[in-house]
């Protein structure tokens, strides 16, 4: 966690806040709304449903990993959608930090189990955002077209209590707990995670800084 409160606004390598896309994004997404927590409302639901969530053919290199690309792109997973939540609150004036955690999905795919090597999921990310002297956590992943296909309830964001995933789907299946959390960080630690993904999900990335082919829509049946 960083202890410069300065470094939660200021652009970095990852989360390049003064890029002109991502003000653009910024701004756009926010149109209308008068406080901080209006606008982390409705730039949370910008980047849950306007960037497509898949974790195949994602670019993982540090250029593919700035909020710059990811929304010139338009896709990615939690990581990359995170990035650009914590970047674009920045280019509003929003004090933001990256979170990361190692999470157990139960209701992955075969396949997506397959390449991570189980049901345990390293370096999940989310973001924290400091809203009326209070920091709390966003998780704008799963956009609602995903929900759908895999009958999970999408995260619904105020700005006033923490949103993270939910324990389980629709039917009561349990989805998501987390097993042990990494902190805050004020830029995306490239080396890390990618360190983590190398080690623990390598058939994953195919041994290169791209996730490999695949499709979520398919794997949920459709």
């Amino acid at each position: 966690m960083t202890a410069d409160p300065a470094a939660d606004l200021a652009p970095t390598k990852f989360l390049d806040a003064g890029h002109p896309v991502v003000r653009e994004f910024a701004e756009r997404a926010v149109e209308g709304a008068t406080t901080p927590t209006e606008q982390a409302v409705r730039l949370y639901y910008e980047v849950r449903d306007t960037i497509l969530y898949d974790v195949y053919d994602i670019d993982m290199s540090r250029d593919g990993l700035r909020a710059s690309t990811i929304i010139a792109r338009g896709s990615g997973f939690c990581l990359h959608k995170s990035v650009v939540y914590a970047a674009a609150a920045r280019a509003l004036g929003i004090p933001s930090r990256l979170v990361f955690a190692d999470v157990r999905n139960h209701l992955a795919s075969g396949r997506l189990k397959e390449l991570v090597g189980g049901d345990v999921f390293r370096f999940h990310g989310l973001v924290s955002v400091q809203l009326d002297g209070r920091w709390v956590k966003a998780t704008p992943v799963f956009n609602k077209m995903l929900c759908r296909l895999y009958r999970l309830k999408p995260l619904e964001f105020d700005g006033t209590a923490d949103s993270v995933y939910h324990p389980h789907d629709e039917s009561g299946r349990r989805h998501m707990e987390f097993l042990h959390w990494h902190g805050e960080f004020d830029d995306f630690p490239y080396e890390l995670v990618l360190e983590g993904f190398r080690t623990s999900h390598p058939a994953l990335l195919g041994g290169g800084d791209q996730t490999v082919k695949g499709s979520l829509t398919a794997e949920a049946g459709v």
